[in-house]
């Protein structure tokens, strides 16, 4: 017993590596009160190991703890994409006005990020039922405070106590789910479990769907796909800018390493032969797939129809980022590891040109005190760098060539016309015009109007565009050269206990 545990804490060493941490910045905390930017060190270094830690695991294979966790390449892609935005957001804190304004707090701050940061990692290895929910909370529990975190804005704990309630509720229809699978599949807990007791016996195919909708219905709010996505404006407009990005990618990158895996482990048939490679055949005739198509098409339609009436950015980018996790939708409901590996490629692309976009809105914030669409008239005047940048990455989530966004799309489009989902990939297409209009909203305001109030210059430091160097460059590189994202995601498919 104490062997086997021994071997699993080897290979368990980037979550170790984000609970010291966690401790280690509460502990500094205490030593140096009149310090507290310290803490943030410690915190971007300790994501950094854990980072370093899951790169290591790329060409690992196993399970640990008795199969609660799995070590493989497809969650070690997730983690190095959530800890890499980790790092960002860290970076991005720096210079915002939210985050310094309340520097007291600032040790609560980073040691809530860093516990985030390890539900995540969690829940990208999850291999069990119970490991599902308990990463789930341990993920919530730390964004519910960071919502709330300016509590001095009228609108911070408004949007706390929303993502508390609808965070609670997603919750319980997802452990109702799971206990209805549980009594299925006559006590599986583990994914592989399932996937034999669905292979092996016949289950009633009504209470298999109210199962695998409740247990959408909690996955979904984490990827904020409709309808559970309720929650996603008010808190992404009540809390601060550095976690609102981070929801957007991280959050989302953790729901989907969880659904993807869930699905694909539970109720894929490995058993069936004569498929094309790479496709997979569902147990028992079971069409999950149906169900996420028909959220895909709900999300991204819903998402970009109400972001055209936004005159907020932070609530127009929330839409926009519902939207997204729609086109993603699209790659899970394609049967085959091409699906799979466009949602990844996907991702890298999403991670660069949604955080670019969320740290400009950071930074004109902070020099005009508005996050208001009228607020930018004239922008491309008085700070041209800053507004070629925006606009670069409004094309690139729009898709257009020749950015990072093009290729993400061009992927997922593929996978879909290559699995005969012409009628889902023609939804796509169109969701992906009607997403120009309120990026190009944006891009009037800054070039076409004249500036309102001062018209002086506004000006920014050089590690401030560094940041944004670090995001714009791999924007528009990887939209002329994407084959290193593309090997990383084929090489990424991999799960323990696939063939």
């Amino acid at each position: 017993m104490v062997d086997q545990a021994l071997r699993s804490l080897a290979q368990f060493l980037p979550e170790t590596a984000l609970a010291v941490c966690f401790c280690l910045a509460i502990l500094v905390g205490i030593i140096f009160r009149r310090r507290p930017q310290i803490v943030p060190v410690v915190a971007l270094v300790g994501i950094t190991v854990a980072v370093w830690f899951a790169i290591q695991q790329t060409g690992s294979s196993e399970s640990v703890f008795s199969g609660m966790i799995v070590v493989d390449p497809f969650a070690a892609f997730f983690k190095i994409v959530i800890g890499t935005t980790a790092i960002l957001i860290l970076l991005f804190s720096i210079y915002s006005s939210e985050v310094q304004s309340t520097i007291k707090r600032l040790v609560e701050y980073s040691s809530l990020l860093v516990a985030m940061t390890l539900g995540m990692f969690l829940m990208a290895g999850s291999a069990n039922l119970l490991m599902m929910v308990l990463s789930i909370e341990l993920t919530g529990l730390s964004s519910y405070v960071l919502a709330g975190y300016t509590k001095e804005a009228p609108d911070s704990s408004e949007a706390s106590l929303k993502y508390i309630i609808y965070g609670a509720l997603s919750t319980g229809l997802m452990l109702y789910g799971i206990s209805i699978l549980f009594g299925l599949t006559g006590g599986a807990l583990e994914f592989s479990d399932i996937n034999k007791a669905l292979a092996g016996g016949s289950v009633s195919p009504l209470a298999l769907l109210v199962a695998s909708l409740l247990i959408i219905a909690g996955l979904g709010y984490k990827i904020s796909a409709v309808p559970f996505h309720f929650w996603t404006p008010d808190v992404y407009e009540g809390a601060p800018v550095t976690i609102t990005a981070f929801l957007s990618v991280a959050s989302k990158a953790a729901g989907f390493a969880m659904l993807i895996r869930f699905f694909k482990v539970s109720f894929i048939d490995s058993n069936v032969v004569g498929l094309p490679a790479g496709f997979w055949a569902s147990l028992q005739d079971f069409e999950w797939n149906k169900i996420v198509a028909i959220l895909s098409v709900l999300t991204m339609t819903l998402g970009n129809l109400v972001a055209v009436w936004q005159n907020n950015l932070k609530r127009l980018l929330a839409y926009s980022s519902i939207a997204h996790a729609g086109y993603m939708l699209m790659g899970v409901v394609v049967l085959s590891d091409k699906g799979i590996a466009a949602v990844l490629i996907y991702f890298v692309v999403y991670l660069l040109m949604n955080l670019g976009a969320f740290y400009i809105v950071m930074l004109i914030e902070a020099k005009t005190g508005s996050e208001d669409i009228d607020s930018y008239k004239g922008l491309g005047y008085r700070s041209p760098f800053i507004s070629v940048a925006m606009v670069i990455f409004f094309i690139s989530l729009a898709g257009i060539p020749p950015t990072a966004g093009f290729i993400g799309k061009l992927f997922l489009f593929a996978a879909l016309l290559d699995a005969k989902w012409i009628w889902l990939a023609i939804v796509g297409a169109i969701n992906s015009v009607i997403s120009l209009y309120y990026y190009v909203r944006v891009v009037r305001n800054m070039f076409l109007r004249d500036p309102e109030g001062a018209k002086t210059p506004i000006a920014f430091s050089l590690p401030q565009f560094a940041i944004l160097v670090i995001l714009l460059i791999p924007t528009l590189v990887f939209g002329l050269y994407y084959s290193p994202i593309v090997e990383l995601a084929n090489a990424s498919l991999s799960m323990f206990g696939l063939p």
